[in-house]
Formats: structure tokens, C-alpha cells, sequence
């Protein structure tokens, strides 16, 4: 069973959506004991860090993710919350990943939205995947790149477009709107 978790944060459905194409079944949730449960769980994220996170700390989530002994893919917000500081709200964030989530300087067009493509990727979530193939991205804000870095875009500066720590995955852009390469990203990761 996947479970994508349901918190103060947009873009559920369309990540449901896109596993069930896969031909998986999931299920929304909020319930500690079906996340532990699950084989897969999924962090998906259209939203504002601090009342996210807020949401996360009032039902207790944020320990049951951090926890978590399964493959664990944070998508957008969900990359972010899974680092340890954002800029978004003043925020502490779940610290699974070594890097601080900032804000685009102002000196490019913000929100960073459309396809762009990340280079450098190493992980067994990129399989199949060739260099310099796009996927879709709106943020912004960005994580710093770090020791966990597994994936570089840059877009005004270089910045995390994908992290990996043990079982925790992260994407800053969305597979789920990625097209073919964004669908395959999600079928390595379910195979993981």
C-alpha cells in the first residue's frame, strides 16, 4: 500500500492521480498507524512551510515521518519540510536532510515555474531517466545543495532539484506534472 500523506498542503490528488496510472493503489491519510504501515509513504506538497509544519507537529507527524524505516518521497514542499530550517515562516523544519531552504534572491523572476531539467543525478530514483530530460517546477523557495544532493538545477542559482539520505527521497519539481520523465521517477521509487 502507498500512502500519500494528507496535510495542510495542496496537490494530493494530482500525485493519487499519477500512482494510480502506475496501476498502485493509495491511500490519503493522516493516520500514524496506516503511514507506518505502508510500504511506500509520499509527501507531496503545494503550500507554505510554517502552518504545514504546524499541522505535521499538532497530529504528531512530524516524529512518525522522520522515524519511518520505509522509501519515503517528499515532492516540492515536501523536500522542503524534510530539511532542517525554511526561510518560508521563520521555519523549523524535520531536519532528515543537512540543508536550509531559502528564498530566490530577487534578481531573476519568482516563483521559479516551468520545465527545467537537473543535471548530476545519482540514485537509483533516476533509472532509466537520460540527461538534460525536463521536469516541471513552481517555488520559491530553493534547498541549499548539500552532502545529500542528488540532483542539481540551476535557475538563477544552483540549487537541491533532488536529495537522498538512506530510505528518505526528495524532489523539488513535480514528478506528477513531469510527463513520461516524471511518471518514470514515481515507478522507480514505488520500486525501490
Amino acid at each position: 500500500m502507498i500512502a500519500i500523506l494528507k496535510y495542510n498542503a495542496g496537490n494530493v490528488a494530482s500525485v493519487e492521480n499519477a500512482i494510480h496510472r502506475l496501476g498502485y493503489e493509495t491511500i490519503v491519510t493522516d493516520d500514524a498507524k496506516i503511514i507506518h504501515a505502508a510500504d511506500k509513504v509520499i509527501i507531496p506538497g503545494v503550500g507554505e512551510a510554517s502552518t504545514a509544519m504546524s499541522y505535521l507537529k499538532d497530529k504528531g507527524l512530524d516524529d512518525v515521518i522522520t522515524s519511518l524505516q520505509q522509501p519515503v518521497l517528499g515532492i516540492c514542499l515536501g523536500l522542503q519540510l524534510l530539511c532542517k530550517y525554511s526561510e518560508e515562516g521563520d521555519t523549523k523544519t524535520m531536519g532528515v536532510f543537512d540543508a536550509n531552504v531559502l528564498h530566490f534572491p530577487p534578481n531573476g523572476i519568482v516563483p521559479h515555474t516551468g520545465w527545467n531539467n537537473f543535471t548530476a543525478a545519482k540514485s537509483k530514483l533516476f533509472n532509466n531517466i537520460q540527461p538534460e530530460q525536463d521536469c516541471y517546477f513552481v517555488h520559491s523557495y530553493y534547498a541549499e545543495i548539500c552532502a545529500e544532493t542528488i540532483a542539481v538545477t540551476d535557475y538563477i542559482l544552483p540549487f537541491s532539484a533532488a536529495l537522498k539520505k538512506n530510505n528518505f527521497y526528495a524532489t523539488q519539481f513535480h514528478p506528477e506534472k513531469s510527463a513520461q520523465t516524471g511518471l518514470q521517477i514515481l515507478k522507480n521509487f514505488l520500486c525501490l
